[in-house]
């Protein structure tokens, strides 16, 4: 193994101190360790870096100008200059006929994001730890003496929602690990919320929880090796094949003798699952859904088992046009993560505003079939998926009564299938013709109302309050069952929409990925607010 050997680069007027060293590895990654904010500095990094190399991997980690050894004032630099010193020291240092792994501590997550985007396919793999993000318009500002425009902009609430970062993490097809403290007072949760979701889209992703350690993950690692090592292996593991390999090895035994998959495709518009289209040599196409994110994938064993269950009684049904079951692994028991392998239906998502009337019926009329299905043996009664507890509504008297509706019991119904999970994003249209109904993972048993309910709330989102509070009449003209009046309605409609508060734009972020750019945070926000006033008002 080679020593780790100091060395100073000149950038942009300042002297930069780094450290590096090369694992002998022919080929072999190279790793890009970048410190946090404040006094962090290389130094905290050598033990992990000496992981890398002692893989064989080449490792590099340098202090940003104003920080450790090198030259500067910390106040003058910014994310910009902190992504342009990163890149000018990755292309002096590391040979660029190998692939990059980026470490990133705190600050960094941002710079490793703003790494990724530039170098492209060349980064075989992420590692962030404890990451911040940022909105675009912190990215020029220098940082100041802590109370100037910069520290302004990022102590804005929700100010990082929107930032660029999450795109590029989005879009990300590698591999990703996402070390986590059990404590940090620095990063709000909502931040390493978002930042998983962004990784769990498209990422070979690994969360790494550290439950005893704090926000300065790099002192962690640096004083405990178990971690330390289990990090490191976490991002080399597989390096270079962009698949799961457990789970490509699983999926060829699932084709039919003498099959094999041509092409691999990310399908846009999930948000709980990665969706990928797979396409056989003989034309075949199919659909590989496997839960990444943590919470989804520790429930995965009763929503894959479910799912599996509901498309094999769906295959005799007439009218309800459901994907056909190949196989599932709903426990990762041979997957990586749990999976479940379906034909793949024609015809695409539709979330614009062309032909929307015409749409919104047949949306209606295709739940009204639906809940005609009648089962062979029930599905589980609904879950909500909110209570009075959990709201976190906005301020006002109107968000008080709106919750309060929901603090009773629920009003007695007449049970019948629900889809649970039935609105635009999991309708599949060709021309003006549904030819899909997909994501049957929460099928359920209860009040016709609250598929309803649901599907009106994502129609208030989406195209206008006026859409959502209108759904029912179209269920009811289409030959719905027979909904609750007055209060007993109201309580079904609110069950659903104030599980929206306060972040509608989450839940938007597959719409958007489908060309609705204009469903802004304020624009959702707004239609939810305009969309509960109404129903209190008509209902309450």
């Amino acid at each position: 193994m080679s020593e780790l050997s100091p060395f100073t680069y000149e950038y942009d007027g300042e002297r930069l101190s780094g450290v590096y060293g090369d694992g002998g590895a022919p080929g072999g990654a190279t790793a890009v360790l970048l410190h946090g904010a404040g006094n962090g500095s290389k130094e905290r990094s050598v033990p992990l870096l000496a992981e890398f190399v002692a893989r064989g991997c080449g490792g590099l980690a340098f202090d940003f100008s104003g920080h450790g050894e090198s030259t500067g004032a910390l106040a003058e630099l910014s994310l910009r200059r902190r992504f342009e010193q990163a890149v000018a020291v990755i292309d002096a240092h590391a040979p660029a006929d190998r692939p990059l792994v980026l470490i990133g501590f705190s600050m960094s997550g941002q710079t490793v994001a703003d790494l990724a985007g530039h170098y492209g396919d060349r980064v075989a793999s992420l590692g962030l730890c404890a990451p911040a993000v940022y909105a675009a318009e912190a990215w020029d500002v220098s940082f100041g003496d802590g109370d100037g425009p910069f520290s302004e902009i990022i102590r804005r609430p929700d100010s990082w929602r929107e930032a660029p970062a999450l795109d590029v993490l989005r879009a990300y097809e590698g591999r990703a690990v996402l070390a986590v403290p059990g404590t940090d007072s620095v990063i709000p949760q909502e931040v390493t919320e978002a930042v998983q979701d962004a990784l769990a889209a498209r990422a070979q992703f690994t969360r790494l929880e550290l439950p005893d350690a704090e926000h300065m993950l790099g002192l962690w690692f640096r004083d405990h090796p178990d971690d330390r090592r289990e990090f490191v292996a976490a991002l080399l593991t597989g390096l270079g094949h962009q698949r799961w390999l457990a789970t490509h090895g699983w999926l060829a035994k699932q084709l039919p003798p003498g099959r094999s998959v041509t092409g691999v495709g990310f399908l846009s518009g999930g948000w709980s699952s990665q969706m990928r289209g797979l396409a056989l040599d003989d034309g075949t196409e199919l659909v590989l859904r496997s839960f990444v994110k943590p919470f989804f994938r520790h429930h995965a064993p009763g929503l894959l088992t479910r799912e599996a269950t509901v498309l094999a009684l769906l295959a005799g049904e007439d009218g309800v046009p459901a994907p056909e079951l190949v196989a599932v692994d709903a426990t990762a028991e041979h997957c990586d993560h749990p999976s479940l392998l379906m034909s793949r239906l024609p015809g695409r998502v539709r979330v614009d505003e062309e032909d929307l009337v015409r749409r919104l019926d047949l949306l209606a009329a295709q739940l009204v079939r639906i809940h005609e299905v009648v089962p062979d043996e029930r599905p589980r009664t609904y879950q909500a998926w909110t209570s009075p507890e959990r709201v976190r509504a906005p301020q006002g008297a109107m968000w008080e009564r709106a919750v309060d509706v929901i603090r009773r019991d629920p009003p007695p119904y007449e049970g019948v299938f629900l889809h649970r999970d039935f609105h635009p994003g999991n309708v599949l249209f060709t021309d003006l013709r549904i030819t899909g109904v997909v994501d049957w993972v929460e099928t359920s048993w209860g009040p016709a109302d609250l598929d309803v309910a649901h599907c009106s709330t994502a129609l208030a989102l989406l195209h206008g309050p006026e859409h959502g509070l209108g759904f029912r009449e179209r269920y009811e003209a289409q030959g719905g069952r027979r909904l609750a009046d007055g209060p007993d309605h109201l309580y079904w409609r609110l069950l659903d929409a104030l599980a929206y508060c306060p972040d509608a734009a989450k839940f938007a972020g597959p719409w958007r990925e489908l060309g609705r750019a204009d469903l802004t945070p304020e624009v959702l926000g707004g239609r939810l607010e305009a969309y509960v006033g109404g129903l209190m008002e008509r209902y309450g």
